[in-house]
């Protein structure tokens, strides 16, 4: 792995950088408080091309490869993580998602339209009683005719206010237990029947749209399953074992914007006559967060140069989700301790990392069940 970004991806990330500094970071605040990101950032970051990287060109994509997608949601992540969530989940394991399974005709519908944020893509696994047991999901889809019916219920979905399609998760067959049983589908959002409720109250990553989906009877055509027929399950996991190579680029944005924080901070303050950047135990706080953003950094992007040159690589983004997540909860409270009491309220934004970071080891697999599947790619040992 070259080390040194090519012209292309110095490019992107520039340009990614200049887009957080003046379209993302100085509304952080204030969409954190509301609750809500402008919807209109949707269009714009269509525009720059962000919303369809490594989507094929002929698809509406902007091409790219992984590496420039991880910087892309690196520095969304570091301007705000709600923002990054709309690019991770829409492209990332939507879009995515149909250009890997999809049918030329799902494709054609759907692709350029997300890729342009005309659309807003969501992707519906998680249920009231299913998380990380995602393979149990009790959603049903009955085979009626030419079409399937579809009652349920999703929760915690991102985007799930905004979409325009959702990619859901059903069971098919009743009598298969397990992961066997389910199957994908690309459900439009205003289908009769879908319901949506907002969720509100969440400790970090409040400006982001996450919602409660309810499917009473919601019917669709047979031509909206994605995959084969009991195979979504192998949909969900192929999107989220590159999803989390996405959170784990977020995270890495979240520490930059910790030690970015810090560092200015401790420029500027003064205790005991001089600025506690002066201060040996204060370096020390520094020091730490640097070395978790530099070692999570090349964590991920080692992911993006094993699925670039198509080698297997879900282990590694387990190993990349699990210690980025977690060094960005270590960075957010390590700024919060250089900022003392001045870090605990939200005029200063290390608040917000520390609220931000904490839900990352816990969506798109737990920081537990990334132990799990890194220790059972290790053994050959299933411990679930």
């Amino acid at each position: 792995m070259d080390l040194e970004l090519s012209e292309e991806q110095t490019a992107v990330r520039r340009l990614a950088a200049e887009f957080a500094d003046r379209e993302v970071a100085p509304n952080a605040a204030a969409w954190d408080r509301a609750e809500s990101v402008d919807r209109g950032i949707v269009k714009k970051l269509g525009a720059l091309g962000f919303l369809g990287l490594t989507v094929p060109e002929e698809y509406g994509g902007s091409a790219g490869d992984h590496l420039a997608y991880c910087l892309v949601t690196e520095e969304l992540g570091r301007g705000d993580s709600s923002v990054r969530g709309i690019v991770s989940v829409s492209l990332g394991l939507v879009a995515k998602s149909i250009a890997a399974w999809g049918s030329e005709e799902q494709k054609r519908e759907w692709l350029p339209r997300l890729c342009s944020g005309e659309a807003v893509g969501s992707f519906a696994l998680t249920e009231p009683g299913t998380g990380s047991d995602a393979g149990n999901l009790t959603t049903r889809a009955v085979r009626d005719g030419g079409d399937y019916v579809i009652s349920g219920t999703k929760m915690f979905i991102t985007n799930g206010t905004w979409a325009d399609v959702v990619l859901l998760f059903a069971r098919t067959d009743p009598g298969t237990p397990g992961h066997k049983g389910v199957s994908a589908f690309l459900v439009p959002a205003d289908s009769p029947g879908l319901t949506r409720r907002a969720v509100h109250g969440k400790l970090g990553l409040r400006g982001q749209a996450t919602a409660e989906l309810v499917l009473d009877g919601v019917r669709v055509p047979d031509s909206a399953m994605i995959a084969p027929e009991g195979k979504g399950f192998s949909v969900a996991m192929s999107a989220l074992a590159k999803g989390r190579m996405s959170v784990a680029a977020g995270c890495v944005g979240i520490a930059q914007a910790a030690l970015d924080a810090a560092v200015r901070y401790a420029g500027e303050r003064e205790q005991f006559g001089k600025p506690i950047a002066g201060h040996q135990l204060v370096q020390e706080l520094i020091a730490d967060i640097a070395v978790d953003v530099a070692a999570a950094r090349l964590l991920t992007w080692r992911v993006a140069d094993l699925i670039d040159r198509g080698l297997p690589f879900a282990t590694e983004s387990s190993v990349a989700k699990l210690y980025a997540s977690e060094a960005a909860v270590r960075s957010a409270n390590n700024a919060l301790q250089v900022f003392g009491g001045y870090g605990y309220v939200d005029e200063y934004p290390v608040g917000k990392l520390v609220r931000d970071a904490r839900v990352m080891t816990l969506y798109e697999g737990t920081s537990q069940i990334q132990k799990l599947l890194i220790g059972r790619s290790l053994t050959g040992v299933s411990a679930f």
